[in-house]
C-alpha cells in the first residue's frame, strides 16, 4: 500500500447533536502529531459534520505534512442540506489545497444508510432492519444505485466548481457507484463472521474488477470493536450500545473485552488489503469520543468495549502513556504502530 491511513473524527451530528462535546485544537494538533509520529500514518481521513471543526484539523495534519482526506459526514441530511455542506466543505478543502496541502475530497459515506432520500425509510435504523431482509432489499435495490448516482453526479459538479484536487466517495455494496466522475475508487470493507472464509479472495477479485475503471482504490474504512466476538460482527459491532436522547447510555449485555482481538483482525485486514494491490487503507478510528472506557464500574457502562477506537478515552482522568492527554493506547495501538512503523522504515 502507498498510504497508511487512520481516521479522526471531529464529531457526528446528528439531528443537531454533536458525538464529541468537547473540541479543543489544542488536544486535536497533539493527536495529529501522534498519529504522524507515533503510528506512523502518512494519511488521515479527518471526519465530522461540523465543517469549522473539520477544517481545523485539516490544517494541523497540512501543518505535519500528512495526506488529508477531507471527508465531511452527512447523517440524516435532505440531499439539499449535504449539497450546501460539500460545498462549504469544498471551499474550505481548497484554500487548504491552494497553500499547499494534499488533499483529498470526499463526497460523503454510505449516503443511501446514513440519509434520506435513498432506502425507502425515514430513520438510520429502519434502514438497517430493511437491509436485514434480503427479499425487501432485492425489491429496492436497483432504485437505491439509481438515486445515489444521480445524486452523486451532483455532488462532484457542486464539488469540482470549488476544489481542485482529487475527490472520491466512501461506498457501500448497495449504493453500486459509477466511478466515472471520481478520481479514486473508496469502499468502505468489513469481515464478518459470514465471508471470512473467503474474505481475502472477495477483497481480491473485487479488486480485478472492470467497475473500478483501472482508477486506484482505498479502504476508507475497517477496524472492530473491543469485545470478545465483535470482529465476527463486522461493522456491527456498535450495535450492543443502548442509546438515549443525548447518545450512548450503556451496553444491552455483558461482553468481555478483548483488545488483542481487536488487534489481530486490523492487522490481518491490512495484510488483505495489502496484498490485494490497494493505495490506501484508512483503520478506523483513532477514538470514539462519545464511547468512554469506564473501568471502575458495572461492566455495561464500559461504552469503550462497542468502541472502534484505538485509544480508550477517559471522562474523569489523564492517561498514562501520554501525559495530559485523556485517554490511553489499546493493543491495537501498538499493531497499527508497528505495522505502519514497518513499512515505513
Amino acid at each position: 500500500m502507498r498510504g497508511n491511513g487512520i481516521t479522526y473524527d471531529t464529531g457526528f451530528v446528528r439531528y443537531g447533536l454533536n458525538s464529541r462535546r468537547r473540541f479543543d485544537p489544542d488536544l486535536v494538533a497533539r493527536e495529529l502529531r501522534i498519529i504522524r509520529d507515533d503510528l506512523h500514518c502518512t494519511a488521515v481521513r479527518v471526519i465530522g459534520g461540523d465543517p469549522e471543526r473539520i477544517d481545523v484539523a485539516a490544517a494541523c495534519a497540512v501543518e505535519l505534512g500528512l495526506e488529508v482526506w477531507y471527508s465531511p459526514y452527512p447523517l440524516e441530511l435532505t440531499t439539499h442540506e449535504t449539497l450546501a455542506l460539500f460545498a462549504d466543505c469544498a471551499d474550505r478543502a481548497e484554500r487548504l489545497r491552494r497553500r499547499g496541502g494534499d488533499i483529498v475530497f470526499v463526497t460523503g459515506a454510505e449516503l443511501s444508510i446514513m440519509n434520506q432520500g435513498f432506502l425507502p425509510a425515514d430513520t438510520m435504523e429502519q434502514r438497517l432492519e430493511l437491509l436485514s431482509r434480503p427479499d425487501r432489499l432485492r425489491e429496492v435495490i436497483a432504485e437505491v444505485g439509481a438515486r445515489v448516482n444521480d445524486f452523486l453526479a451532483q455532488a462532484v459538479a457542486v464539488v469540482r466548481e470549488r476544489f481542485g484536487g482529487r475527490v472520491t466517495y466512501a461506498s457501500v455494496p448497495i449504493d453500486r457507484v459509477d466511478w466515472t466522475p471520481f478520481d479514486i475508487v473508496s469502499m468502505d470493507v468489513y469481515r464478518s463472521a459470514a465471508i471470512a472464509d473467503r474474505f481475502a479472495e472477495l477483497v481480491a477479485e473485487g479488486m480485478r474488477s472492470p467497475a473500478l475503471q483501472g482508477k486506484p482504490v482505498a479502504i476508507t474504512e475497517f477496524g472492530a470493536a473491543t469485545y470478545r466476538g465483535a470482529g465476527d460482527r463486522g461493522a456491527h459491532g456498535l450495535e450492543i450500545v443502548e442509546y438515549g436522547d443525548d447518545g450512548p447510555v450503556r451496553l444491552t449485555g455483558d461482553h468481555v473485552r478483548d483488545e488483542a482481538g481487536q488487534a489481530t483482525y486490523i492487522r490481518e485486514l491490512l495484510d488483505v488489503f495489502d496484498a490485494a494491490g490497494v493505495d490506501t487503507a484508512f483503520v478506523f478510528l483513532f477514538a470514539l469520543y462519545d464511547h468512554p472506557h469506564r473501568p471502575d464500574g458495572p461492566a455495561r457502562d464500559d461504552l469503550d468495549l462497542a468502541s472502534y477506537g484505538v485509544v480508550k478515552v477517559f471522562e474523569d482522568r489523564p492517561g498514562t502513556t501520554y501525559p495530559n492527554l485523556p485517554w490511553e493506547p489499546k493493543a491495537a495501538f501498538a499493531a497499527i504502530a508497528e505495522y505502519y512503523g514497518r513499512r515505513s522504515a
